[in-house]
């Protein structure tokens, strides 16, 4: 069992409704939680993790990416997220993953997202700077933290592919956290995107990172992350880790099996079902161990 409280943020006895980042990140720190942050595509796989942290009692972010928006629309997604945690006891908050652009922030802000991160990192370091100081004085006046990206991870998350590697320099982290004004920081420190390449977290350098940074940081690529390295990693000031490929390898093995077993196989229906029931084991399984709740 865990220490879980509910949390009912703001009308005692209301349906929960998707929290504020600020508050969500407050929460955590006060609790000793890390918060995994679960990319969604579409309706079935945001219900799925709705249900996922519920099962497991423990908070977490839906999020999605600006990548994926292309089969949807921000006010889709918010509407469904807001729906799916409608009847839950456990905060959650709505988050942009990999925010492209200011319009991307600035279009997901008004849909109701909670919480965003505008990823400029493959720009120069000045550039960075200034997109993420124009998203932050933006979002800082709704009360809307905003997450950045110092570094590049290799690897391939869905269709995009990832080449550069080049790991978060901790002498530009104090000055970057200041200037930009970033509520947290994500961090490349040997951690990748996708499952085709093996992670190798530099501990000392996150380390490092951990006693120059201001703001809580993050790590994107969560999925390849052994369970025994998360655990390390809870010391350095990680509050948020992502996960995105092994929910879609869930997703898509659901389909991929039946239709190995039948090529005529056509019952979207009780699949998608079945995806949905195998996509909430994995977040609650993946939540409980981020926060040390089951063995590796």
């Amino acid at each position: 069992m865990n220490d879980f409280i509910p949390f009912t943020n703001e009308g005692r006895g209301e349906k929960m409704k998707l929290v504020n980042g600020f508050d969500l990140m407050q929460y955590a720190k006060q609790k000793g939680y890390i918060l995994p942050a679960f990319n969604t595509t579409d309706m079935e796989m945001t219900y799925a993790i709705a249900q996922g942290l519920s099962d497991a009692g423990l908070p977490g972010y839906i999020q999605i990416s600006s990548n994926n928006l292309r089969l949807s629309n921000p006010k889709m997604i918010a509407e469904l997220a807001a729906d799916a945690v409608r009847s839950y006891d456990i905060p959650v908050a709505l988050h942009l993953d990999h925010g492209k652009s200011f319009d991307h922030v600035k279009a997901c802000l008004e849909a109701g997202f909670t919480s965003v991160m505008i990823d400029a990192s493959h720009l120069a370091y000045e550039e960075n700077i200034a997109e993420v100081r124009k998203a932050v004085e933006y979002c800082h006046f709704y009360g809307i933290p905003v997450e950045a990206e110092l570094g590049a991870l290799r690897g391939k998350e869905e269709d995009i592919l990832h080449e550069s590697d080049a790991k978060t320099d901790p002498e530009l982290v104090e000055e970057f956290v200041r200037r930009s004004g970033c509520d947290l920081l994500a961090v490349s420190v040997g951690n990748v995107h996708g499952l085709s390449i093996q992670p190798d977290i530099d501990l000392p350098l996150l380390k490092q990172i951990s006693e120059i940074a201001e703001v809580p940081l993050v790590l994107h690529g969560g999925s390849g992350i052994p369970a025994e390295m998360i655990r390390a990693v809870r010391q350095y000031g990680v509050l948020k880790i992502n996960y995105g490929s092994d929910l879609r390898k869930e997703m898509i093995r659901s389909f991929g099996e039946a239709y190995e077993k039948d090529h005529n196989a056509h019952d979207v229906i009780s699949l998608s079902l079945q995806a949905v029931e195998n996509v909430r084991a994995k977040t609650a399984e993946l939540v409980k161990m981020v926060n040390c709740q089951v063995s590796a």
